[in-house]
């Protein structure tokens, strides 16, 4: 039996799901999910992200935290998580840059890996003993304990949140579902009772428009401002999004091979992912306590913790790859590139004034 069969018998048997269970099923349906049995990250991959670009992004994340550390006075322990850490990579870099920069960070830091992918533990696992650091492996935020500051990192985690989706049609909002055509094959479909309206959907919407809403991505934001607010710290988050995303819009995307595909096509043998909506994720980070000044551009994020000039110091140590570097640089922060594509999220405790964040709030 593959995926498609087996969502095939489930909607026969229960009628049309939600494009957020479609979601759920093909990334972790634990026997036919995507990253539950094949995820494939980096250039020979489905996808490839800024950490795999180049080593710059988890270098100066790992500054980044080190900053913040000393910001919370420097306790004699600091819980350093990582939401979806892929195969490692980032977290590879983060701690090497760390461990130059402040040795007593990293003797502070207990390691913490939320992951609930079997094989993408495996590489994390290798990963970590290779540059000689232990981790702890949990599956959800809630086993993160609050006796301690947390300083926490997410690259292209809340993308794959579930998202649901509803069309305008001339009768109202109607909910994007994922049923069965006449012959047997997975299609969209209407429900035949009016969508639940989202707050943050403008009033008027023409017909044809389509929204999206993530109750996961609301409930996550109100766990990660609760834990904040209880143990003190940050977490950082880059992915994309737009600042001003008001939801209307078809961002529902398959990835295979770099090239994307029809979401329904063949499910679990693809990444799925839909773009952030920042708006309600931080608002309900700040309804569970926490602060969260505005979102900046990903470029504007870098800049501002020194990614140019990273750039021209690697260049000038490795002339043979000056133009290479110069090429990941562009990829990650030119505006037809990453730039303005991504985001960085910031949620911090309260007396806390994390940079490059305090001067845009």
């Amino acid at each position: 039996m593959s995926l498609a069969q087996r969502l095939r018998e489930i909607i026969a048997a229960e009628g049309p799901i939600s494009v957020a269970r479609y979601m759920e099923l093909c990334l972790h349906d634990p026997v036919f999910g995507y990253y539950a049995t094949r995820p494939r990250l980096g250039a020979q991959g489905d996808f490839i992200t800024a950490p795999h670009v180049s080593q710059m992004v988890g270098e100066l994340l790992g500054l980044w935290a080190c900053e913040i550390f000393s910001a919370l006075g420097r306790p004699k322990l600091v819980r350093l998580v990582e939401f979806g850490p892929g195969d490692g990579v980032m977290m590879t870099d983060v701690l090497r840059a760390a461990t130059s920069a402040a040795p007593e960070f990293i003797e502070a830091c207990e390691i913490v890996l939320v992951e609930t992918s079997p094989p993408l533990m495996e590489k994390q696992a290798r990963s970590m003993r290779e540059c000689g650091h232990e981790a702890k492996w949990i599956e959800g935020i809630e086993e993160i304990p609050s006796d301690a500051p947390v300083i926490a990192l997410a690259n292209e985690f809340l993308d794959c949140l579930p998202v649901r989706q509803a069309l305008r049609t001339e009768a109202g909002w109607r909910e994007r579902l994922v049923g069965l055509d006449g012959v047997g094959r997975l299609a969209f479909t209407l429900s035949a009772n009016e969508a639940p309206c989202d707050a943050h959907w403008p009033a008027a919407a023409s017909s044809g428009a389509v929204a999206e809403w993530s109750p996961e991505l609301r409930a996550f934001g109100a766990s990660v401002g609760g834990l904040l607010a209880r143990a003190s710290g940050a977490a950082l988050f880059l992915d994309y999004g737009s600042a001003e995303d008001e939801g209307l819009a078809d961002t529902l995307q398959a990835l295979r091979g770099h090239c994307r595909e029809d979401p329904l096509a063949r499910p679990g043998e693809a990444d799925l992912t839909a773009h952030v909506r920042f708006a309600p994720f931080l608002s309900a980070a700040s309804a569970a306590g926490a602060e969260t000044p505005p979102t900046l551009a990903q470029a504007e994020f870098l800049r501002a913790i020194g990614i140019e000039e990273r750039a021209a110091i690697l260049g000038r140590s490795r002339p043979d790859r000056a133009e290479q570097i110069g090429r990941q640089l562009r990829r990650l922060v030119a505006a037809d590139q990453m730039g303005l594509l991504f985001r960085a999220a910031c949620i911090h405790s309260k007396g806390l004034a994390p940079a490059p964040f305090e001067a845009a709030a």
